[in-house]
């Protein structure tokens, strides 16, 4: 199945809240762990443990895996797989963006099948030209996977670039979406998706005709809710998945405290 399919069965199933898992260093004392290595597995891994059956779709930050070095990126690889193993699907975050063969090994890292950091889908920066991002968006046909471009991020700087005017006019924003949607149409594997932060009112940007995912990060420690969405999104409210981590991560240690932080958003 394609990505967008696997993701409408499992969200049918499971709800359409993704889960971060964002092992930060406040989360770690939170848990009663340090700030290393073992840290960082017991608390990542022991969300996918508690959570996994019930969740849909996590997304790990790999700057929080990768700050510990080749360990770090060790974990993220078995956090990867638990993820495969409980039936969920994985959004890598690594908001890459780059050229040429730079970008092409990007996209092996993360989409290829046989990568060990290979996720269900990433999240890319499209900053570079939406055509940058042609090696992996290839590849991500090729393997069935999808990709997650940034378009309006729920950080309030992200506004002085991104509803900028673009030189086809209307702003980078809406190209983003437009392209993105024109990508779809042409593959027919609805693979491109939208990150559109859920902090904003009006998001600065037109996705009523989208054709993809659109990951909404912001809900709960940013002050974005899952029922204020309908506001901001409109009808294409049913293209959304809102994305939580801190919220539910605070639920933690316990797998009672992490299934009721779960349960509280949707």
């Amino acid at each position: 199945m394609t990505y967008a399919e696997r993701l409408a069965r499992l969200t049918a199933e499971r709800g359409a809240l993704c889960v971060g898992i964002d092992p930060h260093p406040q989360i770690l004392a939170a848990w009663g762990l340090d700030d290393d290595v073992a840290g960082l597995e017991a608390c990542a891994r022991g969300m996918v443990e508690a959570i996994g059956a019930e969740v849909a779709v996590f997304k790990p930050q790999s700057a929080f895996y990768e700050v510990y070095g080749s360990a770090g990126i060790a974990v993220l690889e078995r956090v990867l797989e638990d993820i495969r193993q409980a039936g969920a699907l994985s959004i890598l975050d690594v908001k890459r963006g780059d050229i040429g063969s730079t970008m092409a090994g990007y996209a092996r890292a993360y989409l290829s099948d046989d990568s060990s950091l290979r996720a269900d889908a990433v999240t890319l920066s499209p900053y570079l030209g939406f055509e940058s991002l042609r090696p992996a968006i290839d590849l991500a046909h090729q393997t069935e996977r999808g990709l997650y471009l940034l378009a309006r991020t729920s950080n309030p700087e992200g506004g002085d670039v991104q509803l900028a005017t673009a030189t086809r006019g209307g702003s980078v924003s809406q190209m983003m979406v437009d392209l993105a949607a024109q990508e779809n149409t042409r593959s027919g594997q609805n693979a491109i998706g939208l990150v559109v932060g859920g902090t904003h009112a009006d998001p600065g940007c037109d996705v009523s005709a989208f054709n993809g995912s659109i990951l909404v990060p912001g809900i709960g420690a940013q002050g974005g809710t899952v029922e204020g969405l309908r506001a901001i999104f409109g009808d294409a409210t049913r293209l959304l998945l809102p994305s939580a981590s801190r919220q539910v991560m605070q639920g933690g240690p316990s797998a009672e405290g992490l299934r009721a932080a779960f349960h509280s958003i949707v």
